[in-house]
């Protein structure tokens, strides 16, 4: 005997469905929910074996799904009219069991009787759409605790490529307090983060993206972050990771990130989300990770720790590390630092910057990125460093920039 929960949503499958299922002497319908939180507080109850529910109702996200497979319910999601390539990249990131059109309530039936029910997929209307737009390069900044400059090198990152003539959107994706609209001088009156987080909960963030970002000139916008560290709260398992694919359809993203590589671990009779999950899922989906640490011997020390617990979340990948605040009091050579970082991880690459303190203070008090400033030091250390980040967007081949690369 299966026992089912149903969300519809309103949408028009809904009755037949129920006649198919009625009709079924293995099914028992139990309860029609009337949202995605009252299906949540039925599954509580440990009665229910799978869920039928509409792909486009409001809250089902992966936060959701997961306290489902907790209750051992496993979901049918029911797409809508529109772009099955679309419905097909929603079920895939929010982890539904199955995924089918609306047009057959018995095909339906079939997979809540299923077991292990296959991952079926609409066909599209047209069958001459247009493939999935190519997408920009998903950038994560992330470095061990004591403030070591990863809001600066973001900023900067993300400036420099905006200057290159590349859109890109800078996220703040710090859950310990963030600071990114302060480093670029962004009256923060609404978060932009907590938008997309309400958004994603609608299943409206790509309709809706463009109220999210602060655009600063027409090539960057920025995500501002948290008002307050304590509202993580609302951003919700895998919002972070949503937000940053959908700003890479636009273009570049460069993600700042907190400092902590904790995985929390929530009890499971809440769907609260841990608060390191912002920096965990802006790692997970990164193209490249840029690790930041400074240069002194405590600076050195945490990010040695750092890189061994990265490689562990990164299965391995390269990072490009970038050592900061440099300087010759410190007596130790750009080879010396190399040579010990190599022993910790695989890199991609290892920058330097120097410790340009008065680049630094301007810019913070004039609302600026670093690179904004006149040719100083500091600025010349970073190109090189957006070069290889973005190799298409360097000036020697600006000539040739063209298609970027598909995501994998």
């Amino acid at each position: 005997m299966v026992v089912v929960l149903v969300v519809a949503a309103g949408a028009a499958w809904e009755f037949p469905l129920l006649e198919v299922l009625g009709g079924r002497s293995g099914v028992v319908v139990l309860r029609r929910c009337v949202d995605v939180e009252d299906l949540l507080a039925a599954s509580s109850a440990g009665r229910a074996d799978a869920a039928v529910v509409a792909l486009d109702a409001p809250g089902l996200d992966q936060a959701a799904m997961d306290l489902l497979r907790r209750h051992q319910v496993r979901v049918v999601a029911v797409s809508g009219p529109g772009s099955a390539e679309a419905a097909r990249t929603r079920a895939s990131r929010i982890g539904v069991d199955a995924l089918t059109a609306a047009d057959d309530p018995s095909a339906i039936a079939d997979l809540v009787e299923s077991a292990d029910p296959p991952f079926v997929v609409p066909d599209d209307e047209d069958d001459d759409a247009p493939t999935p737009a190519e997408v920009g390069r998903i950038i994560a900044v992330w470095g061990p605790a004591g403030a070591p400059g990863r809001t600066t090198v973001a900023t900067a990152v993300a400036t420099e490529l905006g200057r290159r003539g590349a859109h890109t959107t800078l996220v703040d994706a710090d859950p310990y307090g963030g600071a990114v609209a302060q480093h670029l001088g962004v009256l923060d009156e609404v978060s932009g983060l907590l938008s997309a987080a309400r958004l994603t909960g609608d299943g409206a963030l790509e309709a809706g993206f463009s109220s999210v970002p602060r655009a600063l000139h027409d090539r960057l916008a920025v995500v501002t972050g948290l008002p307050r560290p304590d509202r993580y709260a609302e951003v919700r398992t895998g919002v972070v990771e949503h937000l940053l694919e959908v700003a890479a359809t636009r273009g570049h993203v460069v993600a700042d990130t907190g400092f902590s590589l904790e995985d929390e671990r929530i009890g499971d009779l809440t769907s609260r989300p841990g608060r390191n999950e912002l920096t965990l899922g802006a790692l997970a989906v990164a193209d490249e990770v840029v690790v930041v640490g400074s240069a002194d011997p405590v600076g050195l020390s945490r990010l040695a720790r750092g890189l061994v617990d990265l490689r562990e979340r990164r299965a391995g990948a390269p990072v490009r590390v970038v050592v900061n605040r440099m300087r010759s009091s410190l007596a130790w050579s750009e080879r010396e630092i190399v040579g010990m970082v190599e022993g910790f991880a695989r890199l991609a690459g290892v920058h330097f910057l120097p410790d340009d303190r008065a680049t630094a203070d301007r810019a913070l008090l004039t609302g600026a990125s670093v690179v904004e400033s006149a040719d100083t030091e500091l600025s010349r250390a970073l190109r090189p460093l957006v070069d290889a980040l973005v190799p298409s967007s360097a000036p020697s081949h600006r000539r040739e920039r063209g298609r970027l690369r598909l995501r994998r």
